[in-house]
């Protein structure tokens, strides 16, 4: 697999809801702080605003546009900010999976949304990178993402045998589409996620992912590249924000973590698989960047709660 889809892999989204409103003007809806959750939600028809807790600005969006709400922080959606809101607990309750509720008699405004769970300790590998409220606007490559919105929506309002399933899948995929469309987008920032989008250092992060075990070294790393040694290292460190051999060490370890947390191998076997000839060095890496010795690392996870999707 590709790195993206490695990590995801590892944090296992969860998709726990998958629902829509179709609501006249005038509204406005206050949701709740969503815990340590993810959601998606995109304006199928109409405009509205969105208004993040700690964000400063709301942001006006459009038939087509998107929103990833990576943090669960509590938000405001509405017709006009100055409208008195609602509390989606009581005016969704009970909030069905695929259903699509109708407020003030519909027609202005259609907007689905998922919510999802990230699993295990490791989720801020990723959630960490990104901001409060990522912003995909409606455009001419936004072609896949609006398939799966327009999916979403002919899904729920038919709600065949299995669409629970497809929801599932389509919540995924919109998922993924807006962290991809995001990644390109805001190619500036700093961490892994971002540095998929340069075409050179992205070779080198494959090329960890694809064989974590190698006796990968700066130089090898470079080559994979096509860079030099200094200039690799250099502009790995700038894109990721730490050294190759740290990148690789920490993914060594987010790979052990997986194996410690759901398989039976034992320590020996699981250094070997990732490159480490000796169980001490191996438990000796992990400490310093788990925090904790392998063989407390299950215990240490269980009082670690997983990231549920918003």
């Amino acid at each position: 697999m590709d790195p993206l889809s490695d990590i995801l892999a590892l944090l296992r989204p969860e998709n726990y809801l998958s629902a829509g409103f179709d609501i006249g003007a005038p509204w406005a809806i206050q949701f709740p702080d969503q815990g340590q959750n993810i959601k998606t939600a995109a304006v199928v028809k109409g405009d509205c605003w969105i208004s993040v807790e700690g964000v400063t600005e709301p942001v006006h969006l459009q038939t087509g546009d998107c929103v990833l709400l990576p943090h669960g922080k509590a938000f405001l959606m509405a017709s006009d900010l100055d409208v008195a809101p609602l509390q989606a607990g009581t005016t969704f309750k009970p909030a069905g999976f695929g259903t699509i509720k109708t407020l003030n008699g519909g027609g202005d405004c259609v907007v689905a949304s998922s919510r999802f769970g990230l699993q295990g300790p490791q989720a801020d590998l990723l959630l960490a990178m990104l901001p409060p409220l990522v912003v995909i606007r409606n455009r001419d490559e936004s072609n896949e993402l609006r398939h799966c919105i327009e999916r979403t929506m002919a899904e729920m309002r038919k709600n065949d045998p299995g669409s629970k399933l497809v929801l599932q899948h389509l919540a995924h995929m919109m998922l993924i589409q807006v962290l991809r469309m995001y990644m390109n987008d805001d190619a500036k920032g700093v961490g892994w996620f971002f540095a998929l989008a340069d075409p050179q250092i992205s070779k080198a992060i494959s090329a960890i992912h694809a064989d974590p075990a190698q006796n990968w070294t700066v130089e090898t790393l470079a080559r994979c590249s096509g860079m030099s040694r200094s200039a690799f290292a250099a502009r790995f460190k700038d894109k990721v924000g730490q050294s190759p051999m740290a990148y690789l060490t920490q993914w060594r370890m987010m790979l052990a973590g997986e194996k410690l947390l759901h398989s039976r191998e034992p320590l020996s076997q699981i250094s070997l698989s990732l490159g480490y000839e000796s169980e001490s060095s191996f438990s000796t890496a992990f400490k310093r960047v788990m925090g904790c010795a392998p063989r407390g690392y299950g215990k240490e996870a269980q009082n670690t709660p997983s990231r549920s999707l918003s």
